[in-house]
């Protein structure tokens, strides 16, 4: 019964929390408004996620945030440099094939959207069988570490997460 009332109970989280914060007003009304979305959303499109994502480990979740976080941080500082003191003929660009541990479809999306989040990289494509993708990186004189980095920070941490 309780699993029909709330089908997604972090998604109902989210979403009260993501109305809070729009409306930029914490007040009871919009919190009672926030936690109706917060229920009537997920159940409306229950149907519509038969077999949603299993997390083993929610917790690492906040790890994996704070990592990536701090990731995103550095990756500005990063790419502001290479903007203001590289010349164009010295950046170097690659393409960077990522072979995928990752099965589940919802964490192979958070791979590539936390890629893509972090400046000075960019998921370009997933292979048709869902194996590898290919990432764009600004600059980088080694692409495998590059590779590794991403299976070591990310996809490490998202395999505890998504089982």
């Amino acid at each position: 019964m309780l699993s029909r009332l709330i089908p997604h109970p972090l998604l109902s989280v989210t979403l009260t929390l993501v109305w809070l914060g729009l409306v930029n007003t914490f007040t009871l009304g919009n919190l009672i408004l926030g936690s109706f979305f917060g229920l009537v959303i997920p159940m409306a499109t229950a149907a519509y996620w038969p077999d949603r994502p299993k997390l083993a480990r929610p917790l690492k979740i906040v790890e994996y945030v704070l990592v990536v976080i701090w990731d995103i941080i550095v990756a500005n500082v990063q790419v502001a440099l290479i903007i203001l003191f590289r010349r164009e003929p010295t950046i170097n660009s690659q393409w960077v094939p990522v072979p995928l541990d990752l099965t589940s479809a919802e964490a192979i999306t958070v791979l590539a959207g936390t890629i893509t989040m972090t400046p000075g990289t960019v998921s370009a494509m997933l292979s048709a069988d869902g194996r590898s993708i290919l990432v764009h990186c600004l600059h980088t004189d080694d692409p495998d570490s590059v590779r590794d980095e991403i299976k070591t920070r990310y996809e490490r941490r998202l395999k505890e997460i998504f089982p």
